[in-house]
């Protein structure tokens, strides 16, 4: 058996991943990201723990940069009040 009768086994695409759209859905970051701030913006006191805290202030930033400039300033914005408010209350 020769090296090409083994990797013939494996077929193209029978060992590949399922591919994924790599360009994110603005509408479903919009959903995710406002649905954090609803959760925020209900809370008395913070809701998150400090590990995902960071893991927020990290994601949100990121996120928002496939919506449309204004939007994702608003968001940020928005995020980064609510973020000071609740610290401060915790």
């Amino acid at each position: 058996m020769t090296i090409d009768a083994q990797e013939s086994l494996f077929g193209e695409g029978r060992m590949t991943p399922p591919t994924r759209s790599s360009i994110p859905n603005p509408s479903t970051i919009r959903r995710r990201l406002t649905g954090l701030l609803e959760t925020l913006r209900s809370a008395q006191s913070m809701p998150f723990s400090d590990r995902d805290i960071r893991m927020w202030q990290a994601v949100v930033p990121n996120m928002a940069k496939w919506l449309p400039e204004e939007e994702a300033n608003e968001i940020r914005q928005s995020f980064a009040e609510e973020m000071d408010r609740l610290q401060i209350d915790a």
